[in-house]
């Protein structure tokens, strides 16, 4: 499955997109150091979802893939990436759409979902979990062994996982560096709480970097929760137990909207 790639503007910031399929919308929001393709096109989700019937927009993130690359670690809040989102919606004129985002996307999922209830009709949140509230930690790290002249420089055996996947994906290192410098806000139970659309949450049953599914699951009103036997952060991504989810919960009775 092939789509040409496309850019729009997104508060002076060049954001690159595709779009596959036709029917009701969904939004895929990668997560750090990936891309739309490799997370979601590589792993088999788009023609997953195509065939379900769903038009479905991947996007690569300010300092990822296609997208203009930034430096400096202000230009980074997960906030203001939900804030891409929600004008590529805006661009596409998509007044409401379904939305999942994988480990950082799931952040910016969030962030999205709290601040624009009105443009998201259900929400994953997948691979972030638990660490959603409580903070997933070393962010300093991986920003070091990104830096890092090579990554045999890199002694963090974490740390030295996302330099190695960094690499693989052709990432700007210099620009993933200031991202994960201010990307990983925590969201409070709080907050949480407000969510008021239907939540599907997500996670490998041995992903540390996502913690467990059920204290998310909890904070959230409604929401249900799936954890992938035997699976981890990296592997969880293509799991066909987790297409099943989704799709079981994407094919549940329509929310209500308002308006």
């Amino acid at each position: 499955m092939f789509a040409a790639m496309h850019k729009f503007n997104s508060d002076g910031v060049s954001i690159a997109y595709e779009t596959a399929g036709e029917g009701p919308p969904i939004l895929l929001i990668h997560g750090f150091a990936s891309t739309g393709r490799v997370n979601w096109w590589d792993t088999g989700w788009v023609k997953t979802l195509v065939a379900a019937g769903r038009q479905v927009i991947t996007f690569d993130h300010r300092g990822h893939g296609a997208s203009e690359k930034l430096y400096d670690p202000a230009l980074y809040p997960a906030a203001e990436m939900a804030e891409d989102a929600r004008r590529l919606l805006d661009h596409l004129a998509i007044s409401q759409a379904d939305v999942m985002g994988y480990s950082m996307g799931a952040r910016v999922a969030a962030f999205l979902t709290l601040t624009h209830p009105e443009r998201v009709r259900r929400a994953v949140f997948a691979g972030l979990a638990s660490r959603m509230i409580t903070g997933v930690g070393g962010s300093e790290a991986i920003a070091r062994a990104l830096e890092a002249p090579s990554k045999e420089d890199v002694t963090d055996p974490a740390a030295r996982s996302f330099r190695i996947f960094a690499e693989q994906t052709r990432s700007d290192l210099k620009a993933l560096a200031a991202c994960i410098r201010s990307s990983r806000e925590k969201i409070t139970a709080e907050e949480l709480g407000r969510i008021s659309v239907p939540v599907l949450v997500v996670a490998g049953e041995k992903d540390d970097v996502a913690g467990d599914v059920d204290t998310l699951v909890r904070a959230i009103p409604g929401a249900r929760g799936v954890t992938l036997p035997g699976r981890n952060h990296m592997n969880a991504v293509g799991d066909r137990g987790y297409k099943d989810a989704v799709l079981d919960f994407l094919a549940s009775p329509a929310p209500l909207t308002s308006g």
